[in-house]
């Protein structure tokens, strides 16, 4: 079983490893079931989705009726207005078929021109923010990509209290000197404030070069067995840090049996051995390539 940790200030003891829904996006229904099968095996208690990973919510609707309290269950909203947010965070309540969400978060809020609009009067977070109020959600959250995340969510804790954060946190990227002590900098200000911090990208390789494939998410991940649980624990073996698995469900065992065991720290060396073997680069640089 994989280990758990208080999830920052909301109360759930959250397994370290939180299933990354956007893999059940383009599945049949049948597909995504064995999946949860896979995800309650290994005893993860918490699910992160969004309504912008296709199909997704749709897929983990059903599981509810049965399975409900077993789970923390976290979505998103890329919306930015009062009305979009509000409506965006409904309908995912109809598809979840759930009256609360756990945690509602402010998807990928990176770009100026949207943190000022989502945040500000007539906002996205005054949705959420009267959502929290009238028990359809119970805390808030904010995400991210790219190489200017970090430095945007210490921002954004300036300005509102979220309750969790999410952005890539992986070898490659730490290795950016400037990301790297952009995040350095945000993990001091959620441990002063617990606040949830939750990782992506942990086995990314690259992007995608030109006839690889098959592609199951958006960047290619790692697929040798011994370099997925380095990249894993990397992660976890970096206190309060939680692990939110790939969009690519092919590797899901993979990642949990490396986080079942004790997480060790891999050395420099070795991270580097497996930058050069695998060809392995940063999914976001900045000024030259920062957006998905």
């Amino acid at each position: 079983m994989i280990e758990t940790n208080p999830f920052g200030n909301t109360g759930h003891q959250s397994t370290r490893v939180i299933f990354g829904a956007a893999a059940l996006g383009g599945m049949k229904q049948d597909k995504a079931d064995r999946v949860l099968e896979v995800i309650l095996e290994y005893g993860i208690n918490h699910i992160d989705t969004a309504a912008s990973y296709g199909d997704s919510e749709l897929r983990i609707g059903p599981w509810m009726r049965e399975h409900r309290k077993r789970f923390f269950l976290a979505t998103k909203t890329g919306e930015r207005t009062y009305e979009a947010a509000r409506a965006s965070l409904h309908r995912s309540l109809e598809r979840l078929r759930v009256d609360q969400v756990d945690l509602i978060q402010m998807h990928n809020l990176v770009a100026e021109n949207e943190w000022e609009t989502a945040l500000g009067a007539h906002g996205a977070l005054e949705a959420l923010v009267e959502a929290r109020t009238q028990g359809l959600v119970r805390f808030i959250g904010v995400t991210g990509h790219g190489s200017q995340v970090a430095a945007m969510h210490r921002r954004s804790l300036e300005r509102f209290a979220f309750d969790s954060v999410l952005f890539p946190y992986n070898f490659t990227m730490l290795n950016i000197g400037q990301y790297g002590a952009d995040v350095e900098a945000l993990l001091k200000v959620c441990r002063e404030r617990g606040v949830a911090t939750q990782t992506i990208k942990s086995v990314a390789r690259r992007r995608w070069s030109n006839g690889d494939g098959p592609k199951f998410s958006w960047y290619e991940p790692l697929r040798d067995r011994d370099a997925i649980r380095r990249s894993v624990h990397f992660v976890l073996s970096r206190p309060g840090l939680f692990l939110n698995t790939s969009s690519d469900a092919t590797i899901l065992r993979e990642i949990l049996d490396a986080a079942s065991v004790k997480a060790v720290a891999p050395s420099r060396a070795e991270m580097e051995a497996d930058v050069a073997r695998y060809a392995m680069e940063p999914l976001f640089i900045p000024g030259v390539l920062d957006t998905i």
